[in-house]
Order: C-alpha cells, then sequence, then structure tokens
C-alpha cells in the first residue's frame, strides 16, 4: 500500500532496493514519546524480577562501564523515537535527548528503583535460565504483509482492521529479550510467543528483524493494541515484511511493552557469568582492522561513479546523492568474524560526539567473494539539513573534515565496536568536473586489543574490547601534539590546494567600526531604572551603586554610555589627566609615524574615522600621541587605537584620553604588553585551561591541528575585541569590562568558541584561522546575534578562583622548566640563537648590499634611457618649433588675405547697396508707369465700350439694319455683295476709324504683357538681390565688417567727446 509517508520512509520491496536488508541494521522506530513511557511503565507492575536484577546496577558501576567501553556504543545508535503529536504526525529526534532508556546507568538506574518499589507481578512469570520480560494477558490478533514496513499509516491501517476483523484471536505470552544481542543467552535476541496453557513456544521473532513497532492511538478503539513489523527472508529480493499485531487485556501494559522494547535496542549486553566457574586470567589480544572508504556519486544517468581524490582530500559536489562504500579486513591472533554492521554513520567535523552522529541508510552488508572483506554500503543525501556544512561550496583554499563510524557486531565480542574515520573534502558546484585526479578509496588502520574473558559461545572464548586506535591518532601522538605556548612550537604547514584549482573568493573581513548603533530604547523600565542608578550615584560618587552590575548586563543605552564609563572608571574627578593632557598634546613623539600610519586604519567604516586629516583622525592621533608620551615604559602598542576610537565616540577627546589611562592602569590592560608578553602568555594558558575544561572536544581539535591560542585570541585580549567586531558588540563587551573587570575576557572568548563550535570543528587549519578572522564577526552584525552572545558569556562559569588556580599551574609549570635546563644548555642555546641572528643579519647585510649594486645597475640603465629620452625630445622640440615658425607665418598669410578679402567684400556690399538702390527705384517708376497705363488702358476700353453701344444703337434704329444683330446682341451680317454704289463714305471712315482703334488696343495689350513680363524679372531680380543681402548679413565676412563700422564710429565719436 503507497501512501505519503511510505514513500518518504522506504520503497516498496518490489520497487526499490533502499531498504535495509535482513540482518542488516534494525533502524528500530519507535511511536510515542519515551518520558510518557516512562511514566506509564512507573505506574504498573510489569517487569519480572529477572528484568529487575539485570537493572539493579548502581550508577557508579555504570559510570564505570560505559567509561571502560567508551569506544562501543551505548546503545542503539540506529534507534529512532518518534513523537506523535495531536495529528499522529511523527518525527524524529536525537538520541541525546532521550529519558533513561538511551543510556546504561539512566536506563538501569530507572529499572531499579522501579523494581525496588514495586513487588513483583503475578503477572509476570521469569523464565529459568533467561533473561528477558514476560507479559501475560496478550492477544494475538494476526499479521498482513506490508509494503512500506516504517509507514505508520499503514500499520495503523492494519492494526484497525485486524482488530475489528480478526477470526483467529490466540492468547498468547509475549517475551522481549533484555539485549539485542543473539549469543549472550539462549532466549536472548528473539521475541517470543508461547502458549499459556502449554508453555510451548508458538513462534520467535529475531530482534533485529523488527523494523518498526507502534501503540495504537489513545483516543481509539486501538488503545490496547501493539503492532511490530519484521522481516523475512535471507536477501533484499526475497525479503519480505509482515506486520504483526497485538492486543493487551490492560491498556497499562501497552506502553511496558513498548518500553521493553525500546530497551532492548538501547541496552548494551553484560557478559553472563556462572557463579561456580573460575575467572581467566586477563590476556590481551592485538587485532590491526584495515577500513578502505569510497564515495561514489550519482551521475544522473542511474549510476554512480568514484568520487575524485587529490591526496587525502575528497571532491565532492553539492546537491548530488552519494553512496558510500565500506570495506573491513582484519589481521590478528585468531579469525574474528563480524555478523552483522550495527549501523552507519556520518557527520561533519572531527572529534565529533555520538549524539552528533547522523545514521543514513543501508543498501547491502556481507562478506565478499574472497571471505576475507566485509562491506557495507549506505545511501547519503547531503541535501538534509544536518549536512549543511558538507554540501556548501568551500572556499578557496579551505577544507571540512568529516567523519564517517561504522559500528560492527562481532562474533566474540559483547559489544559492537565502532570503527571512526576522518577524513577531509572540498565541496564543488553540482556541474564541476574533474580532470587527471585518483579515484582511490582512503584507508584507516585500527589497533584494537581485545581480553579474553568467559563466554558461553559454542568454543567458550568470549572477548570484551580494551581499546581501539586509529593509526592516525598513534602518528599524533607519535610526534607530541599539544596545544602549548611555546615559541619553538612547529606550526603545521596548512593544506595546500592544487595550482589548477582556482575558485574566486568573494569573503573579505568586517571592517572595524561596522554596525550601527541605535540610541533607541524600547525598555522604559530600564530607562527608569538607569536614571535612578545615576541620580544615587551622583549623589555620592564614591560609592557605586550595586544595579549597575545588573544593568550593565544588559547593556548601558547609547545615550549615557560616554557618563556611566566615565562613572565606573572613576574619572568624574580627574583634573589632574585633564591638565597633563592639554601640554601632553603640545609635545612630540617617536611614534608619531607609526601612529600616523596606525589611525589611518582604525574604524575605517565608521564617518567619524574615515576622512584622512578630519576631525576624528586628528582627535585620535593626539590621544594617542598623549599616551605614548605619559606612558614612557609602554609608549604606543598596536591596537591602542582602537579602544580609543572606542570612547571618542562616546565623550570629548580629553575625557577619553582619562578613560584609556584608567583602563590602561586601573584594569591591568598594559601588563600585557610588558615582560615579553608574559602576562598576555598567561591569558593564553588560562584560556587554553577553560577550553580544556569547557570545551574538550573543540580543544582536541586545535590539538590536532597544532592551532594554538595566541594565532586567535591575541587580537581579543589586546584590543579588548573592538578590531574586528560590529560596534555594538563592541560597546555591549566594554559595559561589561569596565564593570566586572578583566576577567569578562575569557568569558566573551568562550561564548564565541561555544556559538561557533560546530563550525570550528568542521573546519582545518586555514579554514579555522579564516572563520576566525571573516566569518566570526559578521556572525554578530545583528542585535539578536550579539543579545545571545552576550547571555551567553554572562553564563559562563569563569570564577577567579579557577583562573587564579591556573595562574598557579602557569607558574609552576615555568618554575619546573627553569628548574629543570641545565645553565650550561642555555647559554648554548642563547649563544646558538645570537649566532643564529648573527648570520641572519649578516645575510640581511649581503642581501641589502646585493640589492644596492642592483638598485645602481638600474638606476644607471634608467638614466641612460633617460638621456636618450632626453635626446629624442630635443629633436622633437626643434622640429615642433620649425613647425610653429611656418605656422606663424601662413598665420600672417592668411590675416592678409582675410584683410584683402574683407575689402573686397566691403566694396562688393557697397556696390551691392548702391544696385539694390537703383533697382528699388526702377520698380517704383516701373510700378508708377503700369499703373498709368493701366488707367489709360481702362480709359479707352470704357470709351470704346461706348462708342460701340451707340453704334448699336444707331444701327438698331434703323429697321434693315438691325437685322445685323441677333437677340442676345452678336452681329449677324448677311452676305452682301460689294456694291460699291451703294457704300457710304461715313461708314467706311466709321470702320476705319474702329480698325484703328482694334489695332491700337492690341498694341496696348501687348504692351501690358511685355510690361507685366518685366516687372515680374524685376520682382525676381530684386528678391534673389534681398535674399544675397540678407546672406551676407550672416556670413563672418558681414560680421566682420560690422564690427569694423562699430569700431569706426566709435572712434569718430572719441574726438568729439
Amino acid at each position: 500500500m503507497e501512501d505519503a509517508v511510505s514513500r518518504e520512509s522506504v520503497d516498496s520491496s518490489s520497487t526499490g532496493d533502499d531498504f535495509v536488508v535482513v540482518n542488516a541494521d534494525p533502524k528500530f522506530k519507535l511511536t510515542g514519546d519515551i518520558n510518557d513511557l516512562d511514566e506509564e511503565v512507573g505506574a504498573g507492575r510489569f517487569l519480572s524480577p529477572k528484568m529487575a536484577a539485570s537493572a539493579a546496577t548502581t550508577p557508579e558501576q555504570n559510570g564505570m562501564e560505559l567509561e571502560k567501553v567508551e569506544h562501543a556504543i551505548r546503545g542503539s545508535q540506529s534507534a529512532d523515537v518518534l513523537i506523535p503529536d495531536a495529528s499522529n504526525i511523527v518525527g524524529p529526534i536525537s538520541h541525546s535527548e532521550n529519558m533513561s532508556v538511551m543510556g546504561l546507568g539512566s536506563a538501569d538506574a530507572g529499572l531499579n528503583q522501579i523494581t525496588a518499589n514495586r513487588g513483583r507481578s503475578t503477572s509476570l512469570p521469569t523464565i529459568p535460565g533467561t533473561d528477558c520480560t514476560v507479559f501475560d494477558g496478550v492477544t494475538y490478533l494476526g499479521c498482513a504483509t506490508v509494503n512500506a514496513p516504517r509507514s505508520e499509516v499503514e500499520i495503523y491501517r492494519n492494526m484497525a482492521v485486524l482488530n475489528d476483523q480478526s477470526q483467529m484471536a490466540i492468547p498468547v505470552t509475549l517475551t522481549v529479550p533484555s539485549t539485542s544481542e543473539g549469543f549472550v543467552g539462549p532466549a536472548d535476541g528473539m521475541v517470543r510467543l508461547i502458549d499459556p496453557a502449554s508453555n510451548t513456544e508458538i513462534a520467535s521473532y529475531r530482534i533485529h528483524r523488527i523494523l518498526f513497532c507502534a501503540r495504537g492511538p489513545t483516543d481509539s478503539s486501538e488503545k490496547k493494541c501493539f503492532a511490530f513489523t519484521c522481516s523475512h527472508g535471507d536477501t533484499a529480493e526475497t525479503a519480505i515484511f509482515q506486520c504483526h499485531v497485538f492486543r493487551c487485556d490492560l491498556p497499562e501494559a501497552v506502553a511496558k511493552i513498548l518500553y521493553s522494547f525500546a530497551t532492548t535496542f538501547r541496552r548494551v549486553p553484560r557478559s553472563t557469568r556462572t557463579s561456580a566457574s573460575a575467572v581467566l586470567p586477563e590476556i590481551d589480544q592485538n587485532y590491526v582492522f584495515t577500513v578502505g572508504i569510497e564515495f561514489k556519486e550519482d551521475d544522473g544517468k542511474g549510476n554512480y561513479s568514484a568520487v575524485p581524490k587529490d591526496k587525502s582530500v575528497f571532491k565532492f559536489r553539492s546537491n548530488v546523492e552519494k553512496r558510500i562504500s565500506i570495506c573491513v579486513t582484519h589481521t590478528g591472533p585468531m579469525e574474528l568474524k563480524i555478523e552483522r554492521c550495527f549501523g552507519l554513520l556520518i557527520s561533519p567535523g572531527r572529534n565529533v560526539k555520538h549524539s552528533d552522529m547522523q545514521l543514513i541508510e543501508l543498501n547491502s552488508m556481507g562478506y565478499a567473494g574472497d571471505g576475507r572483506s566485509y562491506t557495507i554500503s549506505g545511501q547519503w543525501d547531503p541535501s538534509e539539513k544536518c549536512f549543511l556544512v558538507l554540501n556548501e561550496e568551500t572556499p578557496k583554499d579551505t577544507r571540512v573534515f568529516l567523519t564517517v563510524a561504522v559500528d560492527l557486531v562481532i562474533f566474540g565480542i559483547q559489544e559492537p565496536v565502532r570503527f571512526a574515520v576522518e577524513t577531509k573534502a572540498r565541496i564543488y558546484p553540482s556541474n564541476e568536473r574533474f580532470w587527471y585526479f585518483t579515484k582511490k578509496p582512503h584507508f584507516e588502520q585500527f589497533h584494537v586489543r581485545l581480553k579474553q574473558v568467559e563466554g558461553s559461545n559454542h568454543d567458550g572464548t568470549n572477548f570484551e574490547v580494551v581499546h581501539v586506535e586509529s593509526q592516525t591518532e598513534m602518528d599524533r601522538k607519535s610526534t607530541g601534539m599539544s596545544l602549548s605556548l611555546s615559541s619553538s612550537k612547529h606550526i603545521p604547514e596548512p593544506v595546500q590546494t592544487p595550482q589548477e584549482e582556482e575558485e574566486s573568493d568573494g569573503d573579505e573581513p568586517l571592517l572595524s567600526g561596522s554596525g550601527v548603533v541605535s540610541k533607541e530604547v524600547t525598555d522604559e523600565n530600564l530607562l527608569d531604572a538607569w536614571h535612578d542608578v545615576l541620580t544615587k550615584w551622583h549623589a555620592n560618587l564614591t560609592q557605586r551603586p550595586k544595579q549597575v552590575t545588573h544593568l550593565a548586563r544588559k547593556g548601558v543605552p547609547e545615550a549615557l554610555r560616554g557618563e556611566v564609563w566615565q562613572l565606573i572608571t572613576g574619572c568624574h574627578d580627574s583634573s589632574e589627566l585633564l591638565e597633563a593632557y592639554r601640554i601632553l598634546i603640545t609635545k612630540e613623539s617617536a611614534c608619531e609615524p607609526v601612529i600616523q600610519r596606525d589611525i589611518n586604519r582604525t574604524f575605517p567604516a565608521h564617518d567619524f574615522f574615515k576622512e584622512s586629516g578630519g576631525l576624528g583622525q586628528d582627535s585620535l592621533f593626539k590621544i594617542s600621541k598623549a599616551y605614548a608620551i605619559y606612558d614612557e615604559e609602554i609608549g604606543y602598542v598596536q591596537g591602542l587605537s582602537f579602544l580609543a576610537a572606542a570612547l571618542l565616540l562616546h565623550m570629548p577627546e580629553e575625557q577619553a584620553f582619562c578613560v584609556l589611562v584608567k583602563i590602561m592602569f586601573d584594569y591591568g590592560l598594559r601588563d600585557l604588553f610588558k615582560q615579553g608578553f608574559e602576562e598576555l602568555h598567561l591569558k593564553f594558558y588560562q584560556l587554553e585551561r577553560l577550553m580544556q575544561d569547557q570545551l574538550i572536544d573543540l580543544y582536541g581539535h586545535f590539538a590536532d591541528m597544532g592551532l594554538e591560542i595566541h594565532m586567535f585570541a591575541s587580537q581579543w585580549f589586546l584590543t579588548l575585541f573592538t578590531a574586528k567586531f560590529p560596534l555594538h558588540v563592541v560597546f555591549h563587551i566594554l559595559d561589561l569590562y569596565l564593570s566586572e573587570g578583566k576577567d569578562v575576557i575569557f568569558s566573551v572568548a568562550l561564548a564565541l568558541l561555544k556559538g561557533s563550535r560546530k563550525d570550528l570543528l568542521a573546519l582545518d587549519f586555514e579554514g579555522v584561522l579564516k572563520y576566525f578572522r571573516v566569518q566570526l564577526p559578521k556572525k554578530y552584525r545583528t542585535e539578536d546575534a550579539a543579545k545571545e552572545l552576550m547571555r551567553t558569556a554572562v553564563s559562563s562559569k569563569v570564577t577567579a578562583r579557577k583562573l587564579k588556580k591556573y595562574e598557579r599551574e602557569y607558574v609552576q609549570m615555568k618554575e619546573h622548566q627553569l628548574q629543570q635546563e641545565n645553565p650550561i644548555d642555555r647559554f648554548e642555546r642563547e649563544n646558538k640563537r645570537l649566532l643564529e641572528d648573527n648570520l641572519r643579519l649578516e645575510q640581511e647585510n649581503d642581501d641589502l648590499a646585493h640589492e644596492l649594486v642592483e638598485s645602481k645597475l638600474a638606476l644607471r640603465s634608467e638614466l641612460d634611457a633617460l638621456e636618450d629620452s632626453h635626446e629624442a625630445l630635443m629633436k622633437d622640440h626643434m622640429s615642433t618649433q620649425k613647425m610653429l615658425t611656418e605656422t606663424e607665418e601662413e598665420k600672417r598669410r592668411l590675416e592678409t588675405e582675410s584683410s584683402q578679402l574683407k575689402e573686397m567684400c566691403r566694396r562688393e556690399l557697397d556696390r551691392a547697396e548702391s544696385d539694390s538702390q537703383r533697382n528699388s527705384a526702377i520698380i517704383a517708376d516701373y510700378k508708377q508707369i503700369c499703373s498709368q497705363l493701366s488707367e489709360r488702358l481702362e480709359k479707352q476700353q470704357t470709351h470704346s465700350r461706348e462708342e460701340l453701344g451707340r453704334i448699336k444703337g444707331q444701327v438698331k434704329s434703323c429697321d434693315k439694319c438691325s437685322k445685323m444683330f441677333t437677340e442676345d446682341g452678336k452681329v449677324k451680317l448677311p452676305e452682301v455683295k460689294a456694291n460699291p454704289e451703294d457704300s457710304n463714305p461715313c461708314v467706311l471712315d466709321l470702320r476705319k476709324q474702329v480698325r484703328e482703334l482694334e489695332l491700337e488696343l492690341a498694341q496696348t495689350k501687348l504692351a501690358l504683357v511685355e510690361s507685366e513680363c518685366k516687372t515680374q524679372d524685376l520682382t525676381h531680380q530684386l528678391n534673389s538681390a534681398i535674399s544675397e543681402i540678407q546672406a551676407s548679413k550672416n556670413t563672418w565676412f558681414h560680421k566682420t565688417i560690422s564690427s569694423i563700422k562699430e569700431v569706426t564710429t566709435v572712434n569718430k565719436k572719441d574726438p568729439k567727446e
């Protein structure tokens, strides 16, 4: 049956091979809160005396046993406890957070207490010769085949179906073994169903084949039921998963049964001894196990290819599913057979705790064809949140550590043995391609020391593990790596990066002076409290109010810091220091060049100190110089400017100088710079011892890499954290430092290390140093992160008594070193050092002389080159000068031509103006003539029309002649034969006169047309002339002429004036 939960849990047995195969890691899962199970177990009486006897172990004995088998598994690290909420949605929780069932001591103590307070239950008989818990009143309801054995939804469905419809309910007695091992006793390692009537075994299930166990919901009819899924078959292909469902007569018994299952998977079995047999002599045997580890990545085509490796560094791709293959072989006095793999785990970092290891799914396990190598393979998805460090791209020159552990159950050894392999990796983008790198597995040897004890297996031989140590750990011990302050300590070479790998590193350190400090205070009660404290304080300046320390831990409001800091340090009455400061700033100091160089690098991110030569840098320079003159023994030291800058942001420079002097003298900060930094080395030793007490894993990690305290903490002590951290963190640290004293530095340092422990454990030597330099200050850029840091620092357990103890240890260590040292050896060492210094200085002298000779030769060659360049430049100069002379002559010629051209243009302009005037007169005359001709023509036309009308009137008055005209007035002349006799001389004269008039009219019209044409030509010429005149006015010649005219006009007027 497929569902969302089953798909997330595991694939179907018929479609995938992701199941843990038979005899593999049990991957036991238990639903329900183990705390509730503890409470329910305490409310009933379901533990047998046999179980109570096996649990009756004192915490001291358990602690000894745990310490003795610290290399082995305290319980089933592969058991996942699931907590359902109201909607029965489950989620895994960490083993370290479980209750008593998680460890030997707590589990046994809890059971011991339960058994001591309650008598034996009559319903729980014990089986002689066995170590198990027996439950009566249980009914077996049946089983069903499932595809997803770890699906809670599917197991609840089968539970409900079998509880309602089961027709074959069988009363049984259920026995649950106290351990998960099958070689401790005849009944151990098997869950048995016994017929209560005949006391015969009905069925049995090996405990490590049980994959999932669940109880029915308490608010349903299945509240009396529980079920577990079990695998049947010998291989992954033939494996069948069945869900077995049971019902108890009492609902309280369900919790007891689930508690027994959980205890079975978390308990390390003890060796059973018979009282009559004698103790065997302790004979240690040494075995060497070789563990090879190989990573393979999904190539996107359904196959897995080996991950390339450069020296000892694996090259992973991010967001790519991986498969881990582990091969284990061994040599020793006798052959040891591996029964199964109890779990395959992985975690980022090194020296990790058991609780930090993450279990991954197993694919297969078993011996290879040669019968000597035991192979385990598992599936690893690095995209899970817990593997974030191993799935993010690593910066350049940075490596991350990872630890792969395998827990093996070996025949003849009482407890599982863990082999933890530490290696390094670099993370690249998912599309990265690698060339010419080895793909060989990574091998690690483990030396296992076994002690023969009395056993109960077939050959009577049984062992317990005395010691497990890897070859790498032995090599580290042989080289004597330890966290030391000795100046002669060799720092291991950082991990080298291949030259062909080029990655850009965009990480830049946080500039000093970064961050914005808000002056707003949201907590009004805090302001009221400070107001009351300051009022009381000003009333009595000789006594500090008790509330100051408590309020300073919360942080002094930004607006009050200057006043509070001066009151805490006692600078409210420091007239002598103020007067001394005014005198000191007028003196000169030999440290001025160094001071000037440092102030340019002090708080460059802050606007007040950003401007070179500005008010901030000027004040900072004067304070630093004044202190260098004031404290002649110490003078100016690097880092002093950062502290002075932090003070300048809250008070004038005079008061800042006074507070700085108080911090250096009254708080002992100047002692760190005296006597060859002896006091500073003491602080390093104290911080080292605090790490050894409170951060043992991080201390061991630093020791393994050869990373010493001074490599990252020197700036913390010398600058009071002011050099790199954001301003809101710096100011809060100064609040605590001024209020509680110099020991606050240790608390803040431990808080920084605790907050970054997991990140530091996953980095190598260079990565750790870069983390302290870049990532650590950036981590606290937010107010919330800074407040959490301060809370951790305030809660750190750093007492003056403990620091005094460490100081005595340091003094004794130094005295012991001096006592053991031979004076002759000391003198010889000093002589050797002086000889080395002499040789070094001579070498430096030779180098400087060589550099001087080379510099002279270089200067000579440069001088020759400059002389050649000078000659070339002189030639260029001469040619340029000649060209300049020619250019000047050309300029004079052009000026002459320009003046001539201007004169010509002036004459042409005058001529054009006269022509324009003449044309204007001609046009005016022409217009006048045309108007006269037009008037004359109109008069003649009028006279002709009148004469023609008169003639027509006379003709029409004649009867004969009127026929010559048509009705519309047109002339209609009949064809009349000429008759000279009939001709009238008067008519002839009139006709002749008409012809003359018509001829004159035609001539007049012709003259009119000619005049119009001339008028048009003249108009065209006028327009052209006007256009040319207008164009000539816009040219530079016209402008020049106009300017000459203006100058001439002015010159003519000046004499008159």
